[in-house]
């Protein structure tokens, strides 16, 4: 009843894209484990890999744009939160290689016997079993989202300030999970996985599995985020967007409004980390980097701020780009992007959805005013 309530909510074109992302869940894995391997048709394991990576690229570049686009915090660090979703993934992974690890020892992970951990620390207990580490996935991150933003807005902290702060956040977590000390396997991260829910990492059902759940993660993190934003709850989300002194003049709690979106980001942004890990096989502090967390702000600019469907074509696009030019032209990338912030700025203000609105509306008044 709850899904049936959320879909007859969402306009036609949003119905339509989720049906497109699930049909594209449904059809890839399909043809890779049913197509023989010389049938044309057929999809290898690592596109599989490489597009699903894709997904989850695109359900964070929806997050931001929950935040960005609808509430206008420009979050710089979100980034953090998907890296969090991935370690507590990371974490439950590792605890299922037991003793095929390099030493064998059934309790400890590789890394902790190299570092001569005498027993396990207390909070990786309980990541033995996956429905702990999925709630883990969804609270970490939540719970760091709420403590951020309950100091920050109710401070009134705002604009480019919190920006600096969401950033200063993320690199401080980056140097952190850097130290060996910190029981999280320090510069080499969490790697070397085994099996999730039993089945082995490397299969080709496996790939598949992890593939269709990203794409259903992407499709409801669309319905849940088009529920929120055609509610009076998001009208009013908007409305502090553009006008928050107003918003607080008119006696609306504007602080609740930013940390409940700001929380269901983080969410949203752990779920794709948790999906991302298992399908590239690797966490490490390196996902904290202050730059994936700007890229993630492209991907919603590119696509069309406040629009749903935008960021998650930018997320597609740009990451395809980034994957065909860093093969291609492994140093031309970093000039790319910088040429991309500057066209987007001053070309595309409002991305590619937005420039496709502006072609058709032009071309609904050019028939307006075409003689009868």
């Amino acid at each position: 009843m709850i899904t049936r309530f959320l879909w007859q909510g969402m306009d036609r074109n949003l119905r339509l894209f989720v049906l497109l992302i699930l049909a594209v869940g449904i059809s890839l894995p399909l043809a890779n484990l049913i197509l023989a391997a010389t049938n044309p048709a057929h999809v290898p394991s690592w596109v599989l890999q490489l597009v699903g990576k894709y997904l989850c690229y695109a359900l964070l570049a929806l997050a931001v744009d929950l935040v960005w686009g609808f509430c206008g915090i420009l979050s710089l660090g979100h980034g953090a939160f998907f890296a969090l979703g991935g370690y507590c993934m990371g974490m439950y992974l590792m605890r299922q290689i037991g003793s095929r690890g390099v030493y064998g020892n059934p309790i400890l992970p590789d890394f902790m016997v190299f570092l001569n951990y005498k027993e396990l620390p207390w909070f990786w207990h309980g990541f033995n079993h996956f429905w702990f580490a999925a709630i883990m996935v969804v609270l970490v991150p939540s719970v760091l989202a709420f403590a951020l933003g309950w100091f920050a807005f109710r401070s009134r902290v705002t604009g480019v300030y919190l920006s600096i702060i969401t950033q200063a956040m993320t690199f401080a977590l980056m140097l952190a999970f850097f130290r060996n000390d910190m029981g999280l396997g320090g510069n080499n991260g969490l790697t070397d996985f085994k099996d999730i829910l039993g089945y082995s990492v490397q299969a080709d059902g496996t790939r598949a599995a992890l593939f269709f759940a990203s794409s259903v993660a992407l499709a409801l993190g669309l319905i849940i985020s088009a529920a929120v934003v055609g509610s009076r709850f998001g009208k009013a989300l908007t409305a502090v967007r553009d006008a928050e002194s107003r918003m607080r003049f008119l006696g609306y709690r504007v602080e609740g409004f930013k940390l409940f979106v700001f929380v269901l980001s983080a969410a949203m942004a752990g779920v794709a980390g948790a999906l991302y890990v298992p399908q590239i096989g690797i966490i490490n502090p390196g996902e904290f980097a202050p730059g994936n967390s700007i890229e993630a702000v492209l991907w919603v600019a590119v696509g069309g701020r406040g629009t749903l469907i935008g960021p998650i074509i930018g997320a597609v696009l740009v990451n395809f780009g980034k994957t065909w030019l860093t093969g291609a032209l492994p140093e031309v990338w970093l000039f790319a992007l910088g040429a991309l912030f500057i066209v987007v700025t001053l070309l595309l203000p409002k991305g590619i959805v937005g420039l496709w609105g502006q072609m058709k509306s032009r071309s609904q008044s050019r028939k307006a005013r075409a003689p009868a």
